[in-house]
């Protein structure tokens, strides 16, 4: 058998599929099939190797087959490592084989830091279809606006028929109702082709809580140890953390190796705690430009406390990043624009001098005292590029966050804004539009998920409670409507 791509998963090998699991608590594991075939059992039990993990070879399967993982002779439950969630997270998994696709993009050599103009999207809302083939079609549009970088909002298989990408449950699957794998392979091949790279926003701090059955296999996938802003905090660094952190590097090296990706942008960086001495986010980014091989390949985070370490070379401590998104240019901006400095945007005055500041040095905070938050914010940035900085006025969240989804020409001052946005084009730092901001767009993005109705109720409340902060927005609608459900 050749050897395996992935350390988890299933596989196409010339004798038929190869699955490996890691269920450290189980005694037996069966691979059972959706439908009967001549070729191939409908049921078969995994050989138990030392480590926790099953593995095995069914003879005569391939790509297309439906599959779930039975537990100890009860329940079965999709593959963890699934590459394909045809019918949603609750259905069974398909086995992918990525080598049938036909690339074109052998002359691509990827992207550097320096020089880079993103574009935040997210494929469900960017055209009326809200599919990949649909939204490969604008591709030439945007080459010709000056993009440089497409920045795709997480598409990791999620429940229901809409959503941000946030709770994603089953990391390896693009969601289905984007389209089919290949789908996004021929998107990211056509942008190549246009002149654009692609990069992939991936949550690594948590996962949603409809869908996710990783305890059904171990219970190390998680840990209490730490608090999370969203669900239970990742184990990168307890008992049994091995088997854990390979599965979030082998997502890695998977994004960029089988959809010849060119780069990611790691969500909430804050909320992935390590405290190994090789911490997780370093050994994601190394892991990555590993997959990429010759190609040169492009890792931005966000990180709320503005923590300089994560593109500071491994040398000097760091993790090795190329670029940080700057929250510090969004909140000067609006409050420059509205006037409305409230809640996180408190300690901002929208002066000249800020901009001055961060056209020079990036971010605005780089350890002062930060009233909002009664403690000190940001670390050193001094000696930093400019290009290490991602500037945006606007963004998935902050849009959602004006309560209506009020795009910023819509909230700001006519005058200024021609200004806030030649310096945002035109300053030393990498710019980045989110989608329809080029063309002042008018249709509202909220924020938006299809759960089922107990679980849509806690959302609606939390993001009720999230917009309190704000005395300009706070009373001015129910959150339950507005956000729980959008139709």
């Amino acid at each position: 058998m050749k050897a395996r791509k992935l350390p988890i998963g299933a596989e196409v090998t010339p004798e038929g599929v190869h699955f490996r699991v890691w269920a450290p608590l189980r005694k037996r594991v069966e691979v059972v099939f959706e439908e009967a075939s001549e070729e191939w059992p409908v049921e078969f039990e995994l050989t138990a190797e030392e480590d926790g993990y099953f593995s095995g070879t069914v003879q005569g399967a391939g790509a297309g087959a439906l599959y779930k993982y039975r537990l100890d002779g009860g329940d079965a439950f999709p593959d963890p490592a699934s590459r394909f969630q045809p019918q949603g997270p609750h259905g069974p998994s398909q086995v992918v084989d990525p080598s049938t696709f036909a690339w074109t993009d052998e002359r691509w050599s990827g992207i550097g830091r320096e020089g880079q103009v993103l574009y935040e999207m997210h494929v469900g809302t960017f055209t009326r279809e809200g599919t990949w083939g649909a939204a490969a079609r604008e591709l030439p549009e945007l080459a010709e606006l000056g993009i440089t970088v497409l920045e795709v909002m997480p598409i990791a298989e999620f429940p229901g028929r809409f959503g941000w990408g946030y709770d994603g449950v089953d990391l390896f699957a693009p969601y289905h109702l984007y389209g089919e794998p290949d789908d996004f392979r021929r998107f990211v091949d056509q942008a190549h082709a246009a002149g654009l790279a692609v990069i992939l926003d991936v949550v690594y701090n948590h996962l949603g809580p409809d869908g996710n059955y990783l305890k059904q296999f171990s219970a190390s996938y998680f840990t209490d140890r730490y608090k999370n802003d969203w669900g239970e905090a990742i184990n990168f660094d307890g008992e049994d953390a091995g088997p854990v952190r390979e599965f979030f590097l082998a997502n890695a090296g998977y994004w960029i190796a089988e959809f010849h990706l060119d780069g990611l942008r790691l969500d909430a960086t804050q909320d992935v705690k390590d405290a190994s001495e090789d911490h997780i986010l370093a050994a994601v980014g190394r892991r990555a430009r590993e997959a990429a091989g010759q190609r040169s390949i492009y890792l931005v985070a966000e990180n709320e406390p503005q923590e300089t370490k994560l593109v500071r070379p491994a040398e000097d401590g760091g993790y090795g990043l190329d670029a940080l998104w700057n929250d510090d240019f969004h909140h000067s901006t609006l409050v420059a624009l509205t006037g409305r400095n409230e809640a996180y945007y408190t300690d901002y005055q929208g002066s000249p001098q800020e901009f001055i500041s961060m056209a020079k040095y990036g971010y605005l905070y780089q350890g002062q005292r930060y009233k909002w938050q009664k403690a000190r914010r940001g670390t050193p940035a001094l000696d930093l590029h400019p290009a290490h900085f991602v500037n945006f006025t606007q963004n998935h969240d902050q849009v959602a966050n004006s309560l209506c989804g009020a795009r910023l020409h819509e909230l700001a001052a006519p005058g200024a804004l021609p200004a806030i946005a030649a310096l945002l084009v035109l300053g030393p730092n990498t710019p980045m539009l989110f989608q329809g901001q080029e063309f002042a767009a008018s249709a509202p993005f909220l924020y938006f998920a299809d759960h089922q109705p107990e679980l849509a109720k806690m959302v609606g409340e939390g993001r009720h409670t999230f917009l309190e902060q704000f005395p300009s927005i706070k009373g001015l609608a129910k959150a339950e409507e507005l956000f729980a459900n959008p139709e």
